[in-house]
Formats: C-alpha cells, structure tokens, sequence
C-alpha cells in the first residue's frame, strides 16, 4: 500500500545536521512537503542551497555567548512556534533542538529526534520532556529514559553510508596528484553551546602546528572562524558540499570538531579528534574500529596527533587498510535513514 504523504517540520541549526537529513527532506518533498526551519551557522544555509532545498531563515546565528543564546532561545521558540502553526505538520523531526522541542509541546505535535552528542545536556533535558522519541547511537553514554531508542548506528550513515560514491576529480581541482599524501585540518570556532569555557590554539599555534604536519605532506585547512593571514593560503577551498569527497582521499584528518573527525573514520581515513569532550561515538570508533585517535589533553594533543602521525606513516598500506575498516562498519551497521523513516510513519499512522 502506497504511503500517506506527509508534512513534516525539520529544524537546521548546524551543517551536520543538513548533511544528516538531506535525504530524508528530499525524500518527503517526493510526494509530500518538508517545511525546513535554518538558522544561519557555518555554511549550513550554502549546503541547503547546494542541495536544492527551500528553507526559512529564523536566525543568523545561534549566538556567541551565553547571553546571545538565551536571547535566541526565545525567539527562536516563538519563531517555531509561529510557523508550525501555520504549517500543520503531521510531525517534527531534527536533531535535539531545545527550540523545537518546545514548539512541539505547545503545538501538541509529536516530535522525533536523533542525537549523539552527550555534552549537549540542556537541549536533551528539554527534548526529554518535550519530544516523543529520542533516537541515539547504541554506545550513547546517557540514559535518556522510556523515549531513548538505541540503535547501533552513527548520525553520519545517514549521510556516509554505501549511498556515498566518493568522486576522485575533486583532488584534480586541489591540484593533488590522486595517491599523492595529504591531511586535512578541521578548527572549530568554540563557541557552540557545549563549548563554553573552552578554546583551541592561538593564532602564533595554530601556524607552528600546520607548518608541523606539512614537514610530513601537504595539508588544507577547513576552518568555522578566521585564520590568520599566514595560513589562508591552505584554506580548502571547495564547496561545503564536496568535502567529503576530500576527507575520503586524504591521509590523515587533525579535527577539534566531533563531527568531521567521526565522518573520516566511517569513510576510512585515519582521524585526530581533539578536544576535551568525550563521546559514545568517537571512543567505539577508537577502541572498536581503531580509524581514529581521542585526544582530549589541550596541552598536549597537537603534539601527540603529530607524533602519532609520524608513526602511522611508516606503513605504506594505512589507506589501504583504512577503507577495509569503513568496508566492516558499513557491514555492520545499517543505514538509519530507512530506520528514521519508518519511526516517523509509526507515529504519523
């Protein structure tokens, strides 16, 4: 029997989470209409652009301190609020956006979630209350009661899984040689809600540290804020939607962001995760798949990254060997996109 078409309401606030859910918007605009609320963060309005997605812009950040975001999380309430009304949606998905969270409880529309960020404490406590299923990862570390669904997945099959072709032209337009070594370097902006009170590297560090890793192979930097002006020569430049394209054919990939970090070891490429915030995902990707290295020490971790680095390099088949691990884990693990969808049918039925 033919599904009913569905309106559903999906909330933006970060560029994963337009990666994680591109193909489950598209899917309901197939026979149905997605009504996409964004918030302007780190590219995340370019990859809906990119992807041919229509959206209302809410917001133009999500805040850069903890005053800004409680101002926003007003807001951005009554804002939801005001176009889930207008839109009667069938049902609300997105990741653990408090905001939402609350539109759904006053709109008495039924909310479905996935998230995998632990540290993300007062968004969960709010989706607790609010939201009627909270998908997470199997080794998720918190116990999120009766509305918590533990599957054994990560938030970037969505997105990563055997759907994904990686597509080598893209080292062409880089001007890399296809085999040729290379890293990438992800620095984060520290300023999301789980980030406060802490911060990465200087400026006069973060030079010292690229010119560390291009004594080993080129390196390309993708950064969330400014750089200073001796290191914008290594900007990768490529569309935000390409990226992973050059995360699955590079070497190595130094990252202070959860999110890039966890996509290049599911697609195969060893990764440094560094900061100070642990997770379900990031440590089974390490002790399980062993693709990627926690480093949560600030005072210590770029230099063991380098060091740990040099080492790998003395095997000539770490690539080789890298794509063999995403080969286990996609094996292993199912592509949530089919799981999510049927949850929302389950509760839209």
């Amino acid at each position: 029997m033919k599904e009913k078409p569905m309106r559903v309401g999906i909330s933006i606030e970060h560029p994963a989470w337009a990666h994680q859910f591109k193909n489950i918007i598209k899917k309901v605009n197939t026979d149905g209409t997605a009504l996409v609320l964004a918030v302007d963060k780190d590219g995340d309005l370019d990859l809906l652009d990119s992807f041919g997605i229509e959206y209302v812009k809410l917001a133009d950040s999500t805040g850069k301190n903890v005053l800004e975001k409680g101002f926003l999380f007003i807001k951005l309430c009554v804002g939801y609020y005001r176009e889930i009304k207008r839109f009667k949606p069938d049902v609300l998905i997105g990741r653990a956006s408090p905001m939402m969270a609350v539109a759904a409880w006053l709109t008495g529309k039924p909310h479905i979630i996935f998230e995998d960020t632990e540290v993300s404490k007062f968004s969960l406590n709010i989706c607790k209350r609010f939201s009627k299923c909270i998908i997470t990862p199997e080794m998720f570390h918190t116990n999120l009661g009766n509305k918590q669904k533990r599957l054994p997945v990560y938030k970037e099959l969505f997105y990563l899984h055997r759907d994904f072709v990686p597509d080598i032209d893209i080292l062409q337009k880089l001007g890399i040689r296809a085999g040729t070594p290379f890293s990438i370097v992800r620095f984060v902006s520290w300023n999301a809600s789980h980030d406060v009170g802490m911060r990465g590297l200087p400026n006069m560090e973060k030079i010292r540290f690229i010119r560390r890793i291009e004594e080993l192979m080129p390196v390309y930097i993708s950064s969330e804020g400014e750089l200073p002006e001796e290191l914008e020569s290594y900007r990768l430049n490529i569309p935000y939607e390409m990226v992973h394209h050059v995360l699955y054919y590079a070497t190595f990939v130094f990252s202070e962001g959860a999110s890039m970090a966890s996509e290049a070891a599911i697609l195969g490429t060893y990764a440094f995760y560094l900061n100070q915030i642990a997770s379900g995902t990031t440590e089974e990707q390490e002790n399980k798949f062993h693709l990627l290295r926690v480093l949560h020490d600030p005072k210590t971790r770029y230099n063991e990254a380098i060091k740990e680095a040099t080492e790998l390099m003395k095997n000539p088949s770490l690539w080789e060997e890298g794509k063999e691990k995403r080969e286990e884990i996609l094996k292993e693990m199912p592509n949530p996109n089919e799981i999510f969808w049927q949850k929302m049918i389950e509760v839209v039925s």
